[in-house]
């Protein structure tokens, strides 16, 4: 695409609204993405490797994803592009790079919402008795709505709700802390395991069998740089809101991981579909309980809602490149990506009509941690190849940071084939049927060569938008 009135008019097509978003918002949109983990779906990683193997599991997933959002920080601040780890990628590694991270994160945010959305189900079927796919229907619709309102409106609504999930995990810590007992943690019989002992009762492979639920803890914190091209300062407010709201999903995460085992019992928390709930009843304190249940709800479409934004600006970016069909990129007057909102809300809808909640979270898991170890090498390739890129915000420990959650992401990727194969294999063939529609046909109708040249694209279409 040479022709500049041509450029100009294909991009002023596909703009989004600049300077809705600051690092506060940001920030809530990160908390959002995760929160409904810390209602329920951790706790399983107990019945896997007991209360002592699911901490060590969730604290080398904190530590890969504190190490990921350090690099992401830095990455976000010198390219301040929609697309996220897709754009970090594309710079590092080229356009086939560039597809294969975002195709990584486009499973994971595609299939997200559809395992939430059954989740969602779920809970009001306990509060309402309906459930089904116009449940599933009515959800999709009301904030795929709300975010076609506009970007300011969405991450508004978003942290209203995130708001009230985190109300209730502050209630329940709260109402659990005189009822603690450090003896409940431990309270699951050792196996006969290699390394099993009351502090791994499952052993090592247990451990390794419980990374995938670690990873539940901050699944989807990732999402915050694909705000970039929405926020008022870039370069300060996306390193800040990330960083931010990992800080805050890290104090989350050690309330609920503690505080739930030590007063209801890691054998009953790790059996438990609603962990909060369940240990609040095992504490006698049943009115707060009954409150929670239905606030869990709110941490659900949190999460959902989140997920929603982060799907609608990746699709948009790889649109808007030429990597998928260019129309998924075009916006409407509230400068908000109509199809890519639309188009993937209904794959997803048709996605939950399976009810596989657990399985298609598990393939969301897979291609989560494929993107992890595509954008953690990013990182590394941008420091050795591109040393005088400008970097408002500068990642500690540079690459060493970086190749930490490069190793772990590789590691947590066969935690997910340890505890679900058939998951894992599902998500690879996904991967390579997307993979071949790049390679068959894509990589012929980029929009430009190089992630410089669309860059340069995109300021000279603002600069002529605004003359």
């Amino acid at each position: 695409m040479s022709d500049p009135t041509m450029e100009q008019d294909y991009l002023a097509k596909r703009q989004l609204a600049q300077g809705t978003a600051g690092w506060v918002l940001l920030a809530g949109l990160g908390v959002a993405g995760v929160i409904s983990g810390d209602f329920a779906g951790w706790n399983f990683g107990i019945g896997q490797a007991g209360w002592g193997g699911f901490v060590i599991a969730a604290i080398l997933m904190g530590v890969m994803y504190f190490s990921l959002v350090l690099s992401l920080a830095e990455m976000s601040a010198a390219i301040p592009a929609a697309g996220g780890g897709y754009s970090f990628a594309r710079q590092a590694m080229g356009p086939a790079g560039g597809y294969l991270t975002g195709l990584a994160v486009l499973i994971e945010y595609a299939l997200a919402p559809a395992a939430i959305v059954i989740f969602i189900g779920s809970a009001v079927a306990e509060l309402t008795g309906l459930n089904g796919p116009l449940v599933y229907a009515v959800f999709y619709i009301v904030f795929v709505g709300i975010h076609l309102a506009g970007a300011g409106e969405a991450l508004k609504t978003m942290f209203a709700i995130s708001a009230l999930a985190v109300f209730a995990i502050a209630v329940t810590s709260i109402a659990l802390i005189g009822d603690f007992d450090a003896t409940n943690l431990f309270d699951i019989a050792p196996t006969d395991a290699a390394g099993a002992s009351s502090f791994l009762p499952y052993g090592w492979y247990g451990v390794w069998a419980a990374l995938p639920f670690g990873m539940w803890l901050f699944l989807a914190v990732e999402g915050v740089p694909l705000a970039a091209e929405e926020s008022k300062n870039p370069a300060r407010d996306v390193p800040r809101g990330i960083i931010a709201a990992m800080l805050f999903l890290i104090g989350t995460a050690v309330l609920v991981v503690v505080l739930l085992a030590g007063a209801g019992g890691a054998k009953m928390i790790g059996d438990s579909g609603v962990p909060l709930v369940d240990a609040l009843r095992a504490s006698g304190s049943h009115g707060i309980a009954t409150l929670v249940n239905v606030l869990a709800l709110a941490g659900l479409v949190a999460s959902f809602f989140s997920i929603i934004f982060g799907y609608s600006r990746l699709v948009f970016a790889l649109s808007r490149a030429g990597y998928l069909p260019r129309f998924l990129s075009l916006t409407g007057e509230r400068k908000t990506p109509i199809w890519a909102l639309i188009v993937p809300g209904v794959l997803g809808f048709i996605v939950s009509l399976s009810g596989a909640g657990d399985l298609i979270l598990s393939m969301a898991v897979v291609g989560a941690t494929l993107s992890y170890a595509l954008m953690a090498a990013s990182h590394i390739l941008l420091r050795l190849r591109q040393p005088q890129l400008h970097r408002p915000y500068r990642t500690p420990g540079g690459v060493v940071t970086s190749g930490i959650a490069l190793v772990l992401s590789v590691i947590a990727l066969t935690g997910v084939y340890a505890f679900d194969p058939h998951a894992f294999g599902y998500t690879i063939l996904l991967f390579v049927v997307g993979a071949a529609w790049f390679f068959l046909y894509s990589r012929r109708h980029l929009v430009a060569k190089t992630a410089d040249e669309e860059f340069r694209l995109l300021a000279r279409a603002e600069s002529d938008l605004e003359d």
